[in-house]
């Protein structure tokens, strides 16, 4: 499958802080990639170079097949961003906002027009063509501000946590958008600090800290690289005597948890880990108000192999 964005050994130093460290990974065509990284990973660093925003020291990017550069207008018109921050013109419509921003990649004023009105669609502002963003919710804000970075149908799209901050309504908007854009064949890069997202999302993850690439792969990929196989939570009448020494004897007993009536243990690969923890329970008399096992999650990866919380 073709490449649609390679970046090669890239790296960038602020001083003699290298924030961006020998990385290097592909974006394919018609795929949604989401790069994870705590704060400071070196993520926004990477979109900007990306982008051309920014200068860097070592490496190479292209886009399309060729290298972008701050002049390399032809291939700029083929991106479309929508970064964190809200950037739209406050004495502007709705509608006013989505023509000016496609008017800077689209000359024909009736293509324009056509393209706004399909990116109002997208984003279900219909009701709000005639609004001026003052007048909108933090969430129609958001779905005004992704009409206005995608609206020139980009092939390729960079998402910069689009739904921070917004209502679930408007979340789920965004993100069934975002699904629609890549059924027509746009090519998405994420990132978002809600995981959820990301598993729902996105077919291949990077995973970056501290400016170097820590793991990339599919979901199940990534999941193979840790040694957690599944997380139990039970909750009882009251703990009581040793029952922590005797479930911490427990083969594959990899976290052990007691809080109050409530224990959380989490087991790495091997064989009737739950039945072997029930089999503790029923022996020792315990009656048990809920007992479930979970799965790993991808924050569960993203904890063991970067040692901190995504929002960290």
């Amino acid at each position: 499958m073709v490449n649609i964005l390679t970046v090669n050994n890239l790296e960038k130093y602020y001083g003699d802080f290298k924030a961006v460290d020998n990385l290097s990974f592909n974006v394919k065509k018609g795929s949604i990639v989401g790069l994870l990284g705590p704060n400071g990973s070196g993520k926004s660093t990477t979109i900007s170079c990306i982008l051309s925003l920014l200068n860097y020291q070592h490496g190479d990017i292209k886009v399309f097949g060729k290298l972008i550069s701050p002049t390399a207008y032809d291939l700029k018109r083929r991106i479309g961003v929508v970064f964190q921050d809200v950037a739209v013109f406050d004495e502007l419509t709705v509608l006013e906002n989505i023509h000016y921003f496609c008017g800077l990649y689209i000359q024909n004023k009736e293509k324009v027009k056509e393209l706004s009105e399909k990116a109002i669609d997208l984003v279900s502002l219909n009701d709000y063509k005639k609004h001026k963003p003052k007048e909108l919710s933090g969430g129609l804000l958001r779905r005004l501000n992704i009409a206005c970075g995608i609206a020139h149908q980009p092939e390729l799209i960079i998402f910069d946590e689009p739904t921070v901050g917004v209502d679930p309504q408007s979340r789920n908007n965004i993100l069934e958008g975002i699904e629609k854009l890549n059924e027509q064949g746009a090519t998405i890069i994420y990132t978002s600090h809600y995981m959820e997202e990301v598993e729902q999302l996105c077919d291949q993850i990077v995973i970056i800290d501290k400016g170097q690439k820590i793991a990339e792969g599919t979901k199940s990929e990534l999941y193979q690289l840790i040694s957690m196989e599944e997380k139990v939570n039970v909750s009882v009448e009251e703990i009581r005597g040793d029952l922590y020494d005797k479930i911490k004897m427990l083969p594959n007993i990899e976290h052990l948890k007691f809080n109050s009536n409530h224990i959380e243990v989490i087991f790495s690969k091997g064989e009737n880990n739950l039945i072997n923890l029930v089999n503790v329970l029923n022996q020792e008399g315990y009656r048990y108000h809920s007992l479930y096992s979970l799965r790993p999650t991808l924050n569960d990866v993203f904890l063991q192999l970067t040692g901190k919380e995504l929002r960290d």
